[in-house]
Parts: C-alpha cells; structure tokens; sequence
C-alpha cells in the first residue's frame, strides 16, 4: 500500500513516511493508493477480539510497511485501561429503539481525539525508526479545543518531538482553555491566536509548506509533522471505531451481520465522517452518512448543493469544536469522488484560497448525494435537544452530540428512514458544562467552572473524570496570545532558531 498527494497523484511513499511528513510538499493530503476491502466474516470475527486486537488487524489493511509485532506494540501501548477509563475503549449507549450512541470519549482528555491521538505518537515514533530519519520532529497543531489537549496529553514527553499548539482566543470553551493553559511536559507549547480556528489552521499549513522555514528547521536537526487530522496517522484511527462499532452491535445481537446502518456524526473539518466514508468503502454495510454541522453550516450547504462556499459570518457557538468554516478533510473525499483527478483538485483549492468557493461538478454531487445526508442547528437547538434527551432518557449529551441528534431527528422526520443508526458522540458533557447546565435548568448560576462541574455531576449523576477534576488544582502555564500574521516568528523563536 503506498500513498499519493491529492494535489499530485505522482506522488508515492510508504505509510511510515506519510506519517512522518503530515502533509504533502505540493500542499496535498496523503490518501491510500486504493481502498482495502474487509469482508463481513471479518468483520463478525472481530466482535470477539479486544479493541486493540481489532485496531491491528484493520491497521494492517493500511499500513502494509509496518510489521505485526509493530502494529501489535502501538495499539496495545496506546488502548488500555491505563489510558482509558473503560475496558472497552468505547461505550455504546442505546438511548432509544434502533438507535445507538458511540461514546468515543472515554480517555485521558474526554475528547473522540483521544482514539487517534493516543496512538499517534506510537505510530509516529515508529515510522521515524522505519525510515531511517534522525531529527527531531516539530508537531504543529491547530485546535478548535479538542484536538489541541488530545495532541499535547498524547506527545507530552516523548522522546525526539517537540508539540506547538494554536487554539483561537475565544473560540474554545473555558474547560478546554483550562486542559491546554495547564499543560504538563517539557517539550510542550501553547498558544492562543486573536482570531478563529480557520486562522489557527491556515497559520499551520503557511508554516508547513514554508521552504525558508522548513530550511531552518533542517540545518537545526529538526522537521515538521501534524497531528491535526491532515495526517493520515491521524485519520487511519478513526476509520476504527466504526467498524469495531459494527462488530460490537452484531455480537450484542442488536443488528444481523450484512444489515446496513446510518452513521451520524458531528462534524467541522470533516476527518471523523471522512473515516465512516472510508469503512463503507472498505465494505461495512453504510445506508447514509449523515453530516450535522452547528450555525456554521458551510458542510451542509455543501453536501446539498455542490457549492463550498466559505463566505460567510462566522458564528462562535457553544459547539465550539466544529466551528469550523475550512474543513480540510473534504479534500480526500472530493479526490476520490472526482476520480483522483489531482488537476482538478488544485483547481477546486485554489479557488477556495483565492475566491472562497468552488463548486464541484454534476457527477461528484450525485455522488454526493448518494452517499451523504446533512443538516444544521443553532445553539437554541441544540440546547433544547439536550434538555429534550435528559427529559425522556436521563441521558446527558454534550454541545457536539446533541447536534448529531437533533440532525437525526430532522433526518428521520424528512426522510422515513429507521435504519438502524449510530450516532458518534465526540465529548464528555462536562468539557461544557455552562451550556449543558443551562440547557437542562435555564441557567448556570454565578459560579466558577468547577462550581458548574460539581453542579453538573448532581443533575446528571455522572461522574467527574479524574483528568477534569484535577485541572482545578493544577497551574496555569501558558497565557500567551499572538496576532494571526505572528505565527512564523513565534515558532521560530520557540525552537530557538
């Protein structure tokens, strides 16, 4: 299995070395060289495997360079019940008949992030070994709140990295400013950026395919990667949990082997139903791909049209991880929708960096539309499915969730369709705890974050994670905030170069 540019299908390298360098040269993304395929035998005998043994057989599908003892040594080091409160790794919660929540946030940061971001540096660290490279490598990340903490909890001391994290000043909700400011490690950094995640994320990719700054880095020993999930080591993790999912629900009797299924997920840069798309293509059985997007619906416009069109308000919400209006991700989609026709490609991106929109052609939105549903909310929405949900069920979703929710529930009013459905839930309640408690009681109250946490542990009767609980005590680390046009020189004053 090699792996191409979607800006230059020429392009052939190894997974190892598509692992270490992130992003392509030419700007592209790294994409398989064709889709392997898992059977529904396969499939059916993973329900009775560990959640580590199912990530290193689908692993082995895509990362054919790397060997078994290797794949065997990432997937155990990274889930365990060490790193993840559940021995499972993930929970499946039936919140209604024929409808199934994924809780994929069960580990170190509360985050779906976790279940790429943990394993990432194992995979990292390996494919550096395999390739024969000898620097030190620089993971630059932009956040929109989860992604930032899931990488630095992931990367905090390990061996030859060092990780810069970029999160928008008020674009992250006060839990996830709190998990990044406090950051323990001695080869961590973060930072905040006046301005959106869009900014955060165009500032990362300008430095990554900066040549004067990558030249620098070399004659320092030193080279760039991300743990955003323009890395496929990011993504390849992902395409996982829904497969083990499927495997799990047809062990548990809840779906015979061969039944199709819908997937909703929420999203904003499109990497977590990007890695759905890729399973149904892989040969699990998908009915719709359901695409949920907050206020900032650029997504939705998209899959229903055929027009990305980026110009438009940007809404904060209190969703605030997919308040995304640049979603990287539907870049390898469209690449292998089109035919991996690269020209066409950078032709739809450079409109999109010059014009702010594109629009694809009359087969790729058919091929949309096959394969993909959408829907928006705002954040009264929102809200109100969460107060809806904890009413009827006693179940507490996060911001995120419950947008995937009320788009189902819109989906299905629309539609008729009551194929069976998983609904990826992405984020512990109590990483937003302000807009959950007013959701469920009109109002949060004067207190402070961890005043709400507590008040949120007695409404809900969850429990606090560990890792939240024990940031009230913890020290404030980082505090600094640069201007969108300061990225370069603060890397560069960062690695002292």
């Amino acid at each position: 299995m090699f792996y191409k540019s979607t800006r230059n299908s020429e392009v052939k390298i190894s997974s190892a070395e598509a692992i270490v360098q992130g992003i392509s040269a030419d700007g592209g993304l790294f994409v398989p060289s064709e889709i392997p395929s898992i059977t529904m035998d396969e499939i059916v005998s993973l329900g009775d495997m560990s959640y580590a043994e199912r990530a290193a057989y689908v692993f082995k599908k895509f990362l054919t360079d790397f060997t078994d003892a290797e794949l065997k040594f990432c997937t155990e080091s990274a889930y365990n019940d060490k790193s993840f409160r559940t021995a499972d790794i993930t929970e499946i919660s039936h919140l209604f008949d024929g409808t199934y929540i994924l809780e994929l946030w069960h580990g170190p940061t509360c985050a779906f992030k976790d279940m790429a971001l943990q394993i990432l540096p194992y995979l990292l660290t390996t494919s550096l070994k395999k390739t024969g490279i000898n620097k030190k490598v620089v993971i630059l990340v932009a956040t929109s709140g989860d992604t930032g903490k899931a990488a630095l909890e992931g990367f905090k001391d390990v061996e030859g990295t060092s990780i810069m994290v970029f999160y928008p000043q008020d674009g992250v909700s006060a839990m996830q400013k709190r998990q990044m400011a406090t950051q323990e490690g001695k080869n961590v950094t973060v930072c905040a950026m006046n301005g959106n995640f869009d900014d955060c994320q165009n500032g990362v990719k300008a430095v990554f395919t900066n040549e004067e700054i990558k030249q620098k880095l070399s004659d320092g020993g030193m080279m760039f990667s991300s743990a955003n999930s323009i890395n496929w080591g990011r993504l390849a993790p992902q395409i996982i949990y829904y497969i083990s999912a499927y495997a799990e629900l047809v062990k548990d009797g809840e779906i015979n082997a061969g039944d199709k299924i819908n997937i909703v997920v929420p999203t904003g840069n499109f990497g977590n139903i990007l890695a759905a798309y890729y399973a149904k293509n892989m040969g699990m059985p998908v009915n719709k791909l359901i695409c949920a997007s907050n206020a900032n619906n650029v997504l939705t416009d998209f899959i229903n049209t055929g027009i990305y069109d980026r110009n438009r308000k940007f809404i904060t919400t209190v969703s605030p991880s997919m308040d995304i209006l640049i979603s990287s991700n539907l870049e390898r989609l469209l690449y292998i929708m089109c035919g991996e026709n690269d020209a066409q490609i950078r032709e739809w991106f450079g409109k999109l960096a010059s014009e702010g929109r594109y629009e694809v052609t009359d087969d790729v939105k058919a091929k949309l539309r096959a394969d993909f549903a959408a829907g928006c909310c705002d954040d009264v929405q929102t809200k109100a499915c969460i107060k809806e949900i904890y009413d009827k069920y006693s179940y507490t979703l996060d911001t995120h969730t419950a947008v995937a929710v009320k788009v189902y529930e819109d989906y299905k009013k629309a539609t008729g369709d009551m194929t069976k459905t998983v609904i990826a839930s992405t984020a512990s309640p109590y990483k937003f705890s302000t807009a959950v408690l007013e959701a469920i009681e009109g109002t949060a109250g004067d207190m402070d974050e961890f005043d709400k946490v507590e008040k949120l542990h007695q409404v809900s009767g969850y429990d606090v994670p560990k890792s939240l609980a024990e940031l009230k005590d913890k020290d404030i680390r980082f505090t600094g905030v640069i201007g969108r046009d300061e990225m370069k020189d603060f890397v560069l004053k960062s690695l002292s170069l």
